[in-house]
């Protein structure tokens, strides 16, 4: 868990209890108590009204809200759908985060929107497992800029190596393909994530060249298709 996270954590935390324990805390946190300590102590710096008493444990001196996060009827179905959908169609530690997510947003909902969240009746089914072992190492790769090697099964059944640049994962239905460099074809690829049948990262990085860049094939596609994808 970061840091920043187990912050809001324990704030939570506090404001959901009375009285906590010290002990109690950071067995919620899976933390020491010198670290739970020296972040109570950073906590009341930056502010939070925290406070202490021997044999009792720790307390907010006041309520300490958040302000409401205020949604139409539409965004927060929007919010909804689009949480369910990573926790149905993406890898395990995404379908974590976007729960963890989805319940903070929960925690902070004045009471009318949180009845209206449970009136939601939107719903994603998810896809087969035998895709998802790569995109977390996917994911890794594009953001720390890693080559990969994979081990491929074309459309028509041919199997390839390849080493690629990875630039970004898309979603389409009911597939993900990964857009990359290819070293062997010197150009853009693309590759249905379900016919990989191996992955390695490997320890060198591809460099920022122009050219090779991920809004250098947006700039491809749409010049060659007249295909336009939003990139922020």
């Amino acid at each position: 868990m970061r840091r920043a996270d187990r912050l809001f954590r324990l704030v939570e935390l506090l404001r959901a209890r009375r009285h906590a324990t010290g002990q109690w805390l950071a067995e919620q946190l899976q933390v020491s108590l010198r670290t739970l300590y020296r972040d109570i102590h950073d906590l009341t710096l930056s502010g939070v009204p925290i406070e202490g008493e021997a044999g009792v444990g720790y307390r907010l001196r006041y309520r300490l809200d958040v302000p409401p996060l205020l949604f139409s009827p539409e965004e927060l179905e929007a919010l909804l759908v689009g949480s369910r959908m990573v926790q149905a169609w993406g890898d395990a530690e995404l379908a974590r985060s976007a729960g963890a997510a989805l319940a903070k947003i929960h925690n902070v909902l004045p009471e009318a929107l949180k009845r209206e969240a449970q009136l939601a009746r939107l719903f994603v089914p998810p896809i087969g497992a035998d895709l998802l072992p790569w995109l977390q190492p996917l994911r890794l790769a594009v953001r720390e800029h890693k080559i990969v090697h994979i081990a491929y099964v074309r459309e028509d059944q041919t199997p390839s190596q390849r080493r690629l640049w990875p630039l970004g994962l898309f979603f389409w239905g009911r597939a993900w393909t990964l857009i990359a460099w290819c070293e062997l074809r010197e150009g853009f690829r693309h590759f249905r994530v379900d016919r990989i049948q191996h992955l390695d990262t490997l320890p060198a990085r591809f460099p920022d060249q122009p050219g090779r860049r991920l809004n250098d094939f947006f700039d491809e596609l749409e010049a060659s298709h007249g295909v336009s994808i939003a990139r922020d």
